[in-house]
């Protein structure tokens, strides 16, 4: 009764349209929910997304929640969760992700979740990684641990965003490094990122990974570019 009266005054808002959220909206609106275009999980080994790390990375199953679209809502969505200190809404997606794994696969074998790291300069300005707080949300739905600090990345990177796929990949190989190969070895790894374009990241930290002997590597993000 007190948020209702509250709301009043302080209104909730969607963080991708600006209206008013509803009883039981978090964060973003069904509307914008619906109109955000969703990638096809049950493609896993076999869409686009798989395609990207074809004969590049050796992965079980690619997956993302949403697709990517410039100038549409979810690059306000990511916008908002990197730059305006809302980490909170890659918890929010990696919930959404993690029980539609559930439904799709009840029995999906995961054992960690490991985010892709930042540098430690990036962290600082930024004040957390929100490829950590997409993790706790999937971490929730598919009850398993999350390794934050057993992957480091060991230089800070140019930004991505007007590269094209041979110069992201040089501006990310060799960047990452696994500190403790125990708590990988023979593990059901999911690696996590908040947005996968052309995979250069991914696949650079998948590398360092796989190298550990691990038993199979997974990958998820909140969105994807086609």
């Amino acid at each position: 009764m007190l948020s209702d009266f509250l709301s009043l005054f302080f209104p909730r808002i969607c963080v991708t349209c600006d209206n008013a959220l509803i009883k039981g909206e978090h964060l973003i609106c069904l509307s914008c929910d619906y109109k955000m275009a969703k990638a096809d999980l049950s493609l896993s080994k076999d869409g686009f997304l798989a395609a990207k790390f074809f004969g590049r990375l050796h992965v079980e199953h690619v997956w993302a929640y949403y697709l990517f679209n410039k100038h549409a809502r979810i690059q306000a969505l990511l916008h908002k969760m990197k730059y305006h200190n809302m980490p909170e809404l890659g918890e929010l997606v990696g919930e959404k992700l993690g029980a539609a794994l559930n439904h799709l696969n009840p029995e999906l074998a995961i054992d960690v979740i490991v985010p892709v790291p930042l540098h430690k300069s990036r962290l600082r300005r930024r004040g957390y990684n929100q490829s950590d707080y997409f993790a706790r949300g999937l971490s929730k739905c598919l009850h398993c641990d999350i390794a934050t600090d057993i992957v480091t990345r060991t230089k800070d990177t140019e930004t991505q965003t007007r590269k094209s796929r041979v110069q992201r990949w040089e501006n990310v190989n060799e960047i990452f490094k696994v500190k403790d190969n125990s708590h990988l070895q023979d593990k059901n790894v999911l690696l996590v990122d908040d947005v996968i374009t052309t995979g250069s990241t991914i696949e650079a930290c998948g590398q360092s990974i796989l190298e550990v002997g691990i038993k199979s590597l997974s990958i998820a993000s909140m969105a994807a570019a086609k």
